[in-house]
């Protein structure tokens, strides 16, 4: 998959560009079929299918309280390139880019730039200034200007539908299989591993990999989870726990995981963390001994979890599942 950072990296208009547009966070089931219809239009007309998106998010720029994202703009843009697109272009997002008009944006960027042929968009798509390129919109300017809009309507798993919006409820509220299912892969965080207060293996006999996590990102329900952790290509199961230790009064909110049959010094190095399940809250002990006798109930019950799931995670350990 191509790569474009800014409009004027594009050198000319993609050949019969199949496009579609939008934020795309968390690259759910829903965007997932926006990209397998724009890359089968695409093989049909021998043409290029293109995804846009922005970064960072627009409500990022455009509200005070932010949003919080699912996915990172790297991890999107991995998984885009999962779903068979030729050709990415992120814009940067400013306030003066959301002052564009709806017809600037068709004219200047959807045609002269990107060469659109062929336009798919989700069913509540909107965009320009003011929101004014809505559906009706994008139709009128495709059946005056020589493109087709296909609008891919609204998807239901399980009853729910499938949105950002649901997935960050879900999220929020520790519901991992349901998150799964509406995104097709497990939710995952990742990072860098930190020095942390180092008790896990000294005193608690629970050595951890530590993840600092910030107010901005999106914070699962707090407490301990079964989760699969992938580093350096390889997959391991773990406990994780998402909170501030309250048994030891600190206040910083971190991502503190114990890997399974593990014994390497990953300082410094990246970590992926597949969240499976949710097992109980945090919570305050009497002290280190009342902690450890839980975390090891914690670890049995995961390990009993991850035996059960065994065929699944090894599914979920293959590249496209990792990114």
């Amino acid at each position: 998959m191509e790569i474009y950072r800014d409009l004027g990296d594009i050198p000319k208009p993609f050949e019969n560009a199949c496009v579609t547009i939008g934020n795309f966070d968390g690259v759910h089931l829903g965007h997932q079929l926006l990209f397998g219809e724009v890359v089968q239009r695409a093989y049909r007309c021998k043409g290029t299918s293109v995804a846009v998106t922005f970064d960072p998010h627009p409500l990022q720029v455009l509200r005070p309280d932010g949003i919080k994202l699912i996915s990172t703009c790297d991890q999107k843009t991995e998984l885009i390139g999962h779903a068979g697109i030729d050709a990415l272009v992120i814009i940067p997002f400013s306030q003066k880019f959301a002052a564009i008009s709806a017809t600037h944006f068709v004219d200047e960027i959807l045609r002269s730039t990107i060469g659109v042929k062929e336009l798919v968009v989700g069913y509540d798509y909107a965009f320009g200034k003011g929101r004014a390129g809505n559906i009706e919109f994008l139709q009128e300017q495709g059946a005056e200007k020589g493109f087709s809009v296909t609008v891919v309507e609204a998807h239901h798993e399980n009853n729910m539908l499938v949105s950002s919006t649901k997935v960050r409820e879900l999220v929020a509220e520790g519901r991992m299989a349901d998150a799964r299912t509406l995104l097709g892969r497990y939710y995952q965080i990742r990072g860098e591993v930190q020095l942390g207060q180092q008790r896990g293996g000294k005193e608690i006999g629970f050595p951890t990999a530590n993840l600092n996590m910030e107010k901005e990102d999106l914070i699962p329900k707090m407490g301990v989870y079964v989760c699969q952790v992938i580093c350096d290509g390889k997959c391991y199961g773990g406990v994780l726990n998402i909170g501030v230790n309250p048994t030891f009064d600190e206040n910083k909110l971190v991502a503190e995981t114990h890997i399974f049959d593990f014994k390497q010094d990953i300082y410094g190095k990246p970590i992926k963390i597949n969240l499976l399940r949710f097992l109980r809250s945090e919570q305050k002990f009497s002290g280190i001994d009342e902690l450890s006798a839980q975390i090891a109930k914690d670890v049995t019950e995961a390990r009993k979890i991850l035996v059960e799931q065994q065929s699944e995670l090894t599914l979920s350990c293959e590249e496209r599942f990792n990114q």
